[in-house]
């Protein structure tokens, strides 16, 4: 019988999120994909310190694991609707966004109905000999206890590993800061510094602090804000959300600009040199980092609610103002955030007892893909190199899931072109479209159109030549995109890509593996 050591699977994934997930269930009916997937966790946890009552997901119910690739599967959401008896509650609730800890719930129903999966298994190292990958893990017990190592060889790789957490440079450190501040012993009564991904485990500390600061202007910062505000005021609390953002947007949500997640506005993201890709990131935010506009308008109600009778609220609302340094006071264990106004430039000082960052994530290239050296290909900036495929190697066999917004846009992190990612990956490693690849679903044009400007948009038989031939700029033309589905990376003499300066990530729709 074959073992770990010597069976030679088609596909080894690193890391079991939402994305990893879906890709071993639309790779479990398939009979000629045999693929193993590996996590560190004990068990699948989606934001588990996010699962605020009542929250919702910012996505429809049809941004499932599987749905967009496959609406029959029997791993889709309604599906899983229907096995827990929900299925016409769900139909009268008339939402087509479920609540957060049902979508958690749902992920675990389809692992628990998965055979490829394999927990407590953490990834040590990644080394190839010729054309097959060997990843070594070392095992651990419920307890995270180290049992033993194992290895599994594969000839694609998948790195599903997402995204982590990111702190403000203001508060590195702080969150690790022991009792013991500069200067002396710190008085107590000081709270945690935590990040979003914390917050539920820390709720309590954070009350009990006597003032909280919230930095960040995302879902995640709005949604903390909300769950806070009723008991903030209540036990004299005082509670501040301070964003660097000129405004608390909301998420933009018309249906010409979710065209945006398209595989046609991917395919002009990828195409952009990447200094204009890292400005039009920035520019892009409130498609995928704003609040939804039901929650502002909660939000605002609220306040209003609270402040009847001319009661003056312990709690302040301050926009365009950036973190710009942080530390602890010694005498009363409260810490001293620095703020600057973007608009007028001018500092002010604020003192909280506890911090919550809801700075968002960042993808890493993980440690132990360092066996494999030059294969990866990285930017200047050390980040993977992330092809159109999704491909970080020259042979197309290592892909990326959910590490590519630099280089992909907006639809690194949607969950709903997860599928559609996950078809592609799967369509390199069987040779063919297991799920049809749908190329085009967008009803503009991204980038310069192929055609004229002509009363029916064509252009006239030799056009193009006689542009030339008069010296005028002959039309942009890009290639169809079915091209790039031929099942071989296209994007391996692709130009070096520039050192532009980005700023920290802000903090984004709850999509992050």
């Amino acid at each position: 019988m074959s073992t770990p050591e010597t069976h030679i699977h088609d596909i080894v994934g690193i890391g079991i999120g939402p994305f990893g997930l879906g890709l071993a269930a639309l790779s479990d009916p398939l009979p000629d994909v045999d693929g193993v997937f590996l996590d560190q966790r004990k068990e699948f946890r989606w934001h588990p310190g996010m699962m605020i009552e009542g929250a919702t997901v910012q996505v429809p119910f049809l941004a499932d694991l599987v749905t967009m690739a496959d609406p029959t599967s029997r791993f889709s959401f309604l599906q899983f609707l229907k096995d827990s008896g929900r299925l016409y509650p769900f139909y009268i609730r008339e939402s087509f966004y479920p609540l957060r800890a049902e979508f958690d719930e749902y992920c675990r129903w389809v692992a628990a109905q998965l055979d490829t999966l394999r927990w407590n298994r953490t990834v040590t190292s990644v080394t190839r000999d010729n054309d097959i990958y060997t990843v070594t893990v070392e095992v651990a017990d419920q307890s995270g206890q180290a049992l033993r190592t194992e290895s599994y060889r594969a000839r694609h790789l998948v790195l599903g590993v997402g995204t982590s957490p990111v702190l403000p440079p203001a508060l590195r450190g702080l969150d690790a800061e022991s009792a013991e501040g500069v200067g002396g012993p710190v008085a107590q009564g000081g709270g945690p510094v935590i990040h979003t991904s914390q917050y539920l485990d820390h709720r309590e500390a954070l009350l009990e602090s006597g003032s909280i600061t919230i930095v960040g202007s995302g879902q995640s910062a709005a949604e903390i804000y909300r769950d806070l505000l009723d008991e903030a005021e209540a036990r004299k609390v005082r509670l501040d959300w301070v964003t660097r953002s000129p405004r608390f947007f909301p998420m933009e949500y018309p249906k010409l600009t979710l065209e945006m997640t398209s595989p046609e506005c991917t395919d002009h993201f990828r195409a952009l040199p990447d200094d204009l890709r890292e400005l039009l990131g920035r520019e892009q935010r409130t498609l995928y980092k704003g609040i939804s506009a039901e929650l502002v308008d909660d939000i605002h109600d609220t306040l209003y609610r609270l402040s009847r009778c001319g009661r003056k609220l312990r709690t302040n609302l301050l926009a365009e103002s950036e973190l710009i340094s942080a530390g602890r006071d010694v005498s009363t264990g409260d810490y001293a955030l620095r703020f600057r106004n973007t608009a007028l430039d001018k500092c002010f000082d604020r003192r909280s007892g506890s911090v919550v960052s809801a700075t968002g994530y960042k993808s890493q290239v993980p440690d132990f893909l360092a066996p494999l050296g030059d294969e990866i290909r990285l930017d200047a900036k050390g980040r993977l190199d992330v092809s159109r495929l999704y491909t970080v190697n020259d042979a197309g066999t290592i892909h990326v899931l959910n590490g590519e917004e630099h280089t992909h846009g907006v639809t690194a992190p949607d969950l709903g072109f997860g599928p559609w990612r996950a078809s592609v990956v799967l369509s390199h490693v069987t040779g063919r479209e297991p799920y049809p690849i749908e190329k085009t679903i967008a009803f503009q044009t991204f980038g310069i159109p192929d055609d004229g400007a002509d009363d029916d948009g064509v252009l006239d038989d030799g056009a193009l030549e006689s542009a030339a031939e008069e010296g005028t700029a002959p039309l942009s033309t890009r290639d169809d995109f079915e091209s790039h589905f031929d099942f071989a990376d296209s994007d391996a003499d692709s130009e070096p890509h520039s050192d532009s300066d980005s700023r920290a990530a802000e903090d984004r729709e709850m999509t992050h593996v």
